[in-house]
């Protein structure tokens, strides 16, 4: 399994997630051998140019923390982005660190339907109605190759043209939103036909009051023999052994009632997060 992240170029200099989780890329149980992050640097967010958006000369600055290869490429030439993409997935596949590409390019129109680049960067969108877009661009090189004919290119854009008109045509008919489709994980079970959840009913769950007083004791006790432990510690310990014998809980002990009941069940619990390792909380 490989993860392919798609940003564009203000979101990965300016989401303060981006930065973190490149801090996490590498962790012990957090990493995931490598992530291949795809920038689509358009150099425009909404409609701010990068001048006024960060301090660094490229977007994809922030990656430089973990020492992630970068690679620039001009977006126009698609043999080019091929060939970077290929070279960024051998590296991931041979070291399973992190690495960027960065797709220098333009945005040919505005941020959204409403959005008209022309009244905040008129210089640079007369520059882009100049430009031949990169399709044109592409299948002129390979009709002039020889490569393909120009019968070939306009019947596989024909095709293409076609998907998406079938497509359209047979969104008319939905009559019924379901809901289910818009989730990321839909759960099966979780929902009935028309996409509306079942009741909630919640299988009884507890436990005899013996295995509570078991999980206590054992919380409140120290597992090795003639074990000097910390005399703040002991207190703690004291106290919350105090706690099981009058059938009485603290939020702590609760949660180890809780971990404990599920680890007798024979249930694997993963704790993750601020000072596990050391119990502080």
């Amino acid at each position: 399994v490989m993860s392919i992240l798609l940003h564009g170029d203000a979101a990965f200099a300016g989401q303060g997630v981006v930065y973190e989780t490149f801090h996490l890329s590498d962790l012990p149980s957090y990493t995931t051998n490598g992530t291949i992050h795809v920038v689509v640097n358009n150099q425009i967010g909404f409609t701010t140019d990068p001048r006024m958006a960060r301090s660094s000369p490229y977007p994809t600055d922030v990656a430089r923390v973990v020492n992630a290869p970068i690679f620039h490429v001009n977006a126009d030439d698609p043999e080019a982005v091929m060939y970077v993409c290929n070279v960024a997935a051998e590296w991931r596949n041979t070291f399973n660190k992190d690495v960027v590409v960065d797709l220098v390019c333009y945005r040919r129109r505005g941020h959204n339907e409403m959005d008209e680049p022309m009244f905040t960067q008129p210089l640079m969108y007369k520059q882009i109605h100049k430009q031949v877009p990169v399709l044109k661009k592409y299948a002129d090189k390979l009709i002039a190759d020889g490569t393909v004919t120009l019968q070939e290119f306009e019947e596989e854009i024909a095709k293409y043209d076609r998907i998406c008109e079938e497509a359209y045509t047979r969104s008319k008919d939905e009559k019924l939103l379901h809901i289910k489709h818009w989730l990321d994980s839909p759960w099966p079970g979780f929902f009935n036909a028309d996409g509306e959840p079942k009741s909630m009913s919640c299988p009884p769950t507890g436990i005899s009051e013996e295995m509570l007083t078991h999980i206590g004791n054992v919380a409140s006790s120290v597992p090795v023999e003639d074990f000097k432990i910390h005399s703040g510690l002991s207190r703690i310990l004291k106290a919350r052994s105090e706690m099981t014998k009058d059938r009485l809980v603290d939020w702590a002990l609760a949660e180890y009632m809780a971990f404990g009941s599920v680890l007798k069940e024979g249930i694997h619990v993963r704790l993750s997060g601020q000072d596990v390792e050391r119990g502080t909380f």
